[in-house]
């Protein structure tokens, strides 16, 4: 306990998966944390056991005035920010020809152009009060290709050499600010399990899932928000511009 004792983060997506409970690793870990999402109602039941730990504010990733907005009020409320987690995102399983351009447009707003928002003013509100780390989202997905994942890949792919783009920036300006991605495999979220949920036979896709992990199971939301505490404290000090993945040993072979 105490990893992020007095550190203060604004992590998006905050109202369901990966996003609350790395919201609630922070807090137990000392951080104070602006949570942000699109979705009102259940980032009010997400920050609700959290007390005066967190604020709330509503967020638009997609949208540049939204992140202005949300970077100063976070600022205001919380005195600065040392950590940004890009953790809100989307994904559709299409393939090539099933994708329509409206589907490229909307996963890629959310994913990348959500993801380059949050960075680009992440960089400007911390390079002001001395520097931190940010943590941008990815995927296995961002690694390797799938068949039926046409835009999801892309978006991932793009997460992932945008965050070495913005840490070499920051290296070379000298702004104290570290930029590290996640790559998690199938991890037990409500966008997986709606996922499964919708499927023809939800029982055989969890096992069609489960077999292309090594480990044969499924990882869980703290497995990511414990990787992401790391890298977003000083233990993690000497690592930027880096890719960690959290996927059961699903790259390995």
């Amino acid at each position: 306990m105490g990893r992020l004792q007095g550190k203060t983060a604004l992590v998006t997506g905050a109202a369901s998966g990966i996003g609350r409970r790395t919201t609630e690793r922070f807090v137990e870990e000392g951080a104070r944390v602006a949570m942000t999402d699109i979705n009102a109602e259940g980032l009010a039941a997400a920050a609700a056991p959290l007390g005066d730990a967190v604020i709330t504010l509503h967020h638009d990733i997609t949208d540049e005035q939204s992140w202005i907005d949300v970077v100063g009020q976070a600022v205001d409320q919380l005195g600065s920010i040392n950590i940004l987690v890009n953790s809100a995102g989307t994904g559709k399983a299409t393939n090539i020809e099933d994708t329509t351009l409206e589907d490229w447009h909307r996963v890629m707003a959310i994913n990348a152009d959500g993801t380059f928002l949050g960075c680009k003013h992440g960089v400007i509100a911390m390079k002001e009060t001395g520097g931190g780390a940010i943590v941008n989202l990815s995927s296995v997905s961002g690694l390797i290709g799938g068949h039926n994942m046409t835009a999801y890949n892309a978006s991932k792919g793009a997460v992932r050499l945008l965050t070495k783009s913005v840490a070499l920036h920051c290296a070379r300006k000298g702004y104290n600010i570290r930029c590290n991605s996640v790559h998690p495999a199938f991890i037990l979220t409500p966008m997986v399990e709606a996922m499964i949920e919708r499927s023809r036979d939800p029982a055989s896709t969890v096992g069609k899932l489960e077999a292309q992990i090594p480990l044969g199971h499924m990882g869980e939301a703290t497995d990511v928000a414990d990787m992401i505490v790391y890298l977003s404290g000083d233990e993690s000090r000497f690592v930027t511009g880096a890719e960690f993945v959290i996927d059961g040993g699903l790259t390995a072979g």
